[in-house]
């Protein structure tokens, strides 16, 4: 039990060392321009424990912002009333404006947006799964609402937040309000 301990500390460490590495290279270095050789020698750690690990830095990049923003959806999810959760959400995508900000820049911004659509089709599948669209419609309008809703926020973060938050919410509201209408008038 306590090699088994042991053994899970160390790979919990180098993926650590790993993470922290290819982070502090992203700061400089687009990501497409970064090699494995590079991360592993700047953590101090083998190329076998990159591999152990990770299949690629795309992987890692994954491994580290997933957990994060899944957690910050389940709260969303779980602990905020419905009339405050794109407040929240608005909150959390002024926290990832850094991160989304150096993604952009560095060629790895497809791995937070993915991230997000995934988790915003979970959040967008949970919350209307009694709602009255047909499985097809729920499926698709999902899919529509999580990459505008990304579209949307990311314009407004990288763009200098020109809008109020206020705005931007209600803006989103009426859009998911008006497609929720158009497809239920549309199925009568």
């Amino acid at each position: 039990m306590a090699a088994t301990n042991h053994a899970q500390a160390i790979k919990k460490d180098s993926q650590t060392y790993l993470t922290t590495a290819l982070l502090q290279l992203l700061k400089t270095h687009d990501l497409d321009t970064i090699t494995v050789t590079q991360v592993v020698k700047r953590a101090g750690v083998s190329r076998m424990a990159f591999y152990r690990n990770f299949a690629t830095l795309d992987d890692l990049l994954t491994s580290y912002f997933a957990p994060a923003i899944a957690a910050r959806f389940q709260d969303v999810l779980q602990h905020v009333p419905a009339n405050q959760k794109l407040l929240a959400m608005g909150q959390f995508f002024s926290e990832l404006a850094p991160t989304l900000r150096l993604a952009e820049q560095r060629g790895f911004e497809s791995i937070i947006q993915r991230l997000f659509n995934d988790n915003m089709t979970t959040y967008y599948q949970t919350t209307m799964e009694n709602g009255p669209l047909t499985a097809v419609q729920l499926k698709y309008w999902t899919k529509f609402m999580s990459a505008g809703v990304y579209a949307i926020w990311r314009e407004w973060l990288l763009g200098g937040q020109l809008e109020s938050l206020t705005a931007i919410h209600e803006l989103l509201a009426t859009l998911q309000t008006a497609t929720m209408q158009a497809l239920t008038q549309g199925a009568d």
